[in-house]
């Protein structure tokens, strides 16, 4: 039996207009005050022009700008999710109306629901999941590159339906598509398609034995064989929703069919290929289908997988600060600004976006200026990366390849320029160096550049000591480097921070716990790597930890009987009327009730996307995209 390469995809839900602003903004006013409506007034417009691009997307709209103008307008609406419990039943009516994505004009195809956030909130989940499966399915296959970002793009796909069934449907009364079977259902088929497709790349993978390789193509048949079987096992057993994929597309329950059959097939026959677990590799390495040595044509998915393999844990699964990007990341579209203003930028305007450099405060107490001359940023020498690294895949490769990675060697080189200048503020340099150590993530499966004559030598100083350096070819030298002045950067910023005010405070202790994560990452992923000097060693970490604890001290809210450890007066956090210390309440303040809906979008969309950081790739707003499989910079950032 033959297996179809076709691949399935969905439509997404359409929706009829509604007016947001206006009644979200007269809530705001009289439960808060006006004052606060003005606070988050720039959110509100947002949300309702994201809506009304989603609702009337233009004709010239790529998927990938679809999917930012649905990303964004889900953290608007998170922001303003606890708002709706406050409409009363004479408030302005806010009607949220869906049509099945299936089959809009069945009886059956509309739901509306008057002030039904969770309505509203699973439908646009249903689309991001139906958008990352579009944007699959349009993914030339044919190449390395595409297949890989096909792969991804249907696991996050699967994840947001996964999120779709188990938590966004429940206790949704709506149309068939948002029925916890179907989610579950798509959610299987996505999960199989992206099994499947990982599946080819490790048949074409000659980088391992070949009894481990056959080992792992047993398991990976078993699971796409399964995965297929239960996704077509939901449909014919109800009736209801076999009707209705019929009512779609006739040919999908027998491509499911064949599919199960196939695999199910071929997973018997390779049942004797999984090894027994004690010949097992204690940790299995992720399928690479393309060895450096050979294929040219692969550099790109290497290039991008190498943002996939090590950037996924960094930034996507452990880092949880998110109020520091709020307040001091320009390329971050939602602000929040003094005195607690909230600003969101529309999703179609490109970075930079301008932060309240009032903020942070220039002016330093004693004792923080004894811990910054402890944490000084390193200091390196100026290097022409671009020419070191193009000449390597001229020589290596060819002038056509290095031509398709122009824009990532560019970028490269920009920004290693831009992170030495001591003329930037510590938001934008911070902003750079994380930048540049996405880009050093994705060029690093190239190091050791040994065919190369000339490759980029790494020069670094002792932060503490720069008497002491460290030249080096070791690209685990820059990373470590790197992140030291992430962490040192964010001290730098904790410590700058106006600690009189409740943001001040919190901005305070979230760029604390930036500069620790930092930290750890340095010590437990390079300094092992990089035999550099000793401040970008692991020894020299531990020693930090008396000093981080002092800071998370000097960060806590004193008590009214506590000397200070900031150097203001208690006096500064307390009113001087009698009795208990004034509490602060996050329900009465309209800016934290938004800040917290937009952590649990970014957490949520943190978890559901992690999978995929290369498909930030696709986006307008990366400052390198791939276009047409190549990397090119993005002279709109």
């Amino acid at each position: 039996m033959n297996n179809d390469d076709r691949v399935l995809s969905i439509p997404l839900k359409k929706t009829d207009p509604v007016e947001l602003y206006q009644p979200l903004r007269k809530l705001v006013a009289s439960k808060y005050s006006e004052g606060d409506a003005q606070k988050v007034e720039s959110v509100l417009e947002t949300l309702n022009k994201c809506r009304r691009d989603m609702v009337e997307p233009r004709a010239d709209l790529s998927l990938p700008m679809q999917l930012d103008c649905l990303l964004h307008y889900f953290k608007c609406l998170s922001m303003v999710a606890r708002l709706f419990t406050s409409l009363s039943s004479d408030a302005d009516p806010i009607l949220f109306v869906w049509y099945d994505a299936f089959n809009p004009d069945h009886q059956d195809g509309v739901s509306s629901q008057r002030s039904a956030i969770q309505l509203e909130k699973a439908a646009v989940v249903f689309n991001l999941g139906a958008i990352y499966s579009q944007i699959a399915a349009s993914c030339d296959r044919t190449t390395a590159l595409g297949r890989h970002l096909a792969m991804e793009a249907f696991k996050v796909a699967a994840n947001f339906f996964r999120q779709l069934w188990q938590v966004f449907a429940k206790d949704v009364v709506a149309t068939l598509d948002l029925t916890l079977v179907f989610a579950e259902f798509l959610h299987l088929l996505f999960s199989a398609q992206a099994s499947e497709l990982e599946l080819r790349e490790e048949l074409n993978n000659n980088d391992a034995s070949y009894a481990l390789q056959q080992h792992r193509c047993a398991l990976l048949f078993r699971s796409v064989s399964e995965l297929y079987r239960r996704a077509y096992e939901l449909i014919p057993t109800d009736s209801a929703a076999r009707k209705h994929v019929d009512s779609f597309d006739q040919t999908w329950v027998t491509h499911l069919y064949q599919k199960a059959t196939f695999f199910e097939a071929e997973a018997s026959q390779r049942q004797s290929s999984i090894l027994p677990k004690s010949e097992r590799p204690r940790k299995f390495r992720s399928v690479t289908s393309c060895a450096l040595d050979h294929d040219a044509e692969c550099v790109p998915e290497i290039l991008v997988r190498g943002i996939c393999c090590r950037v996924r844990k960094v930034l996507y699964e452990d880092r949880k600060q998110t109020y520091i990007d709020l307040n001091l990341s320009e390329y971050n579209p939602f602000k929040m600004m003094k005195y607690g203003k909230l600003v969101a930028y529309p999703w179609d305007m490109p970075p930079p976006y301008p932060t309240d450099s009032a903020i942070l405060s220039s002016s330093l107490s004693s004792s923080s200026s004894d811990i910054l001359a402890f944490i000084p940023l390193k200091k390196s020498e100026p290097l022409n990366l671009y020419e070191s690294l193009r000449s390597y895949f001229v020589l290596k490769y060819s002038e056509s390849v290095a031509e398709r990675v122009d824009g990532l060697l560019e970028m490269l080189h920009k920004l290693r320029n831009e992170m030495l200048r001591d003329d930037l503020s510590l938001p934008l340099r911070r902003d750079c160096l994380m930048r540049y150590y996405k880009c050093l993530c994705m060029i690093e499966p190239f190091f050791p550049m040994n065919a190369s004559p000339n490759p980029p030598i790494f020069v670094w100083y002792n932060a503490i000591n720069p008497q002491q350096h460290s030249s080096q070819h070791n690209i685990h030298l820059e990373k470590a480097s790197v992140l030291f002045n992430l962490a040192a950067i964010c001290t730098h910023i904790a410590l700058s921070c106006d600690l009189t005010t409740v943001q001040g405070r919190r901005l305070a202790m979230d760029a604390k716990k930036d500069a620790t994560y930092w930290f750890y990452l340095m010590s437990m992923f390079e300094s092992r790597k990089a035999s550099g000097t000793i401040d970008v060693s692991r020894h020299y970490f531990h020693v930090l930890d008396f000093q981080f604890h002092h800071l998370e001290l000097m960060f806590r809210v004193p008590q009214p009987h506590e000397p200070s450890l900031s150097g203001y007066p208690v006096s500064a956090y307390y009113p001087s009327t009698s009795g208990p210390p004034l509490a602060y309440d996050p329900s009465s303040d309209v800016t934290q009730q938004f800040v917290l809906g937009y952590s649990t979008a970014h957490s949520l969309l943190q978890r559901v996307c992690r999978a995929a950081p290369c498909l930030d790739l696709l986006s307008e707003v990366s400052p390198v995209k791939i276009k047409d499989g190549n990397l090119v910079a993005n002279a709109a950032t």
